[in-house]
């Protein structure tokens, strides 16, 4: 089949999760008969959790079809060197009904050891918070392991962490070796390295309806916990009308917020595909002439290979995401 430039979208998959609530499918309209939905993964190549393409001459094929068959034209020549047929990127939308867990990631370096996997940095874009609705974000004072694992063993973990008050448009980025967790009434858009390796060090003592505690990773963790991060986690960003304002720059992903109101016309500079993650809204996104709508609570893929994209909405916010 030859390659065709259109805005690509897929099919969500909807994960059930023990702390998961009824947002992704009240208020983003997520398929499903579920109360208990946790997670959306928008866009994945996590094996055994790949996406399926929803529209266009490559509906019903699976982003790795697509990248096995067009990488090159998908990723763009940079990425596809350095990626091949693995998508760098895990798009997320994430509904936390109760608190999740307190945990942290790997760096690319144990997860590779480990888990032959990448490692996991992140952001998240805070789409709703119930009134009062905090995140875990870091340590709240100077820390070193013996004291870590003194206040964990005493389960005084909690006092050591930083809880953030949060409401809609707060943006946090969670580095490697962060200690972070998702509190109850949050519901976020989360953009990370392709991974799925997680390290829980505390899950409130919580067990599911068999009476089962979820597994914890603590000796896997001491190792991959940075003590010394510093506390630049909260992210400031403009907000200018019709302009892509610019969030989180790191090795491994760009994310910027267009607040669009009327048309904007943009050349594709990026060297990558670009991803659309409309996060307040409704907007009409075309690539090289072919065009989709989106709404919020939607995410588009536009290839490498597209030339052109115009954004037209009267009033949205999107994020856009390359690598």
């Amino acid at each position: 089949m030859s390659f065709e430039t259109y805005p690509i979208k897929f099919q969500p998959i909807l994960k059930s999760k023990i702390w998961g609530g009824q947002k992704l499918k009240d208020v983003l309209n997520k398929p499903t008969q579920y109360t208990d939905i946790g997670e959306s993964w928008e866009i994945s190549g996590v094996e055994g959790d790949v996406s399926v393409i929803s529209n266009g001459i490559f509906k019903d094929k699976t982003l790795s079809d697509l990248l096995y068959a067009h990488g090159n034209d998908v990723l763009g020549e940079r990425l596809f060197a350095v990626f091949g047929t693995k998508f760098p990127l895990l798009i997320k939308f994430i509904d936390a009904k109760e608190d999740l867990s307190i945990q942290l990631h790997p760096n690319d370096e144990l997860a590779a050891e480990r888990h032959n996997s990448f490692g996991k940095t992140e952001m998240w874009y805070v789409m709703q918070a119930d009134p009062g609705a905090k995140l875990i974000v870091g340590f709240n004072q100077e820390v070193e392991a013996e004291g870590y694992l003194k206040h964990l063993e005493e389960k005084k973990l909690t006092e050591l962490l930083n809880f953030e008050l949060v409401e809609a448009g707060d943006t946090f980025f969670i580095e490697v070796g962060r200690i972070h967790a998702i509190g109850a009434g949050v519901m976020l858009a989360e953009i990370q390295q392709t991974s799925d390796i997680t390290y829980r060090i505390y899950d409130w003592d919580r067990v599911d309806d068999q009476g089962n505690s979820r597994e914890l990773h603590n000796d896997l963790a001491i190792d991959a916990i940075d003590f010394d991060m510093p506390d630049d986690y909260k992210v400031n960003y403009q907000t200018l009308e019709n302009t892509s304002n610019s969030m989180v720059s790191c090795p491994y992903f760009k994310t910027s917020i267009i607040p669009l109101k009327g048309s904007l016309e943009k050349p594709n500079t990026f060297d990558s595909f670009i991803i659309y993650v409309c996060v307040e809204g409704e907007a009409t996104i075309s690539a090289d002439g072919v065009s989709e709508t989106m709404k919020t609570g939607e995410t588009v893929l536009v290839p490498a290979q597209a030339h052109q994209i115009s954004l037209q909405s009267d009033g949205a916010r999107l994020l856009e995401v390359s690598v």
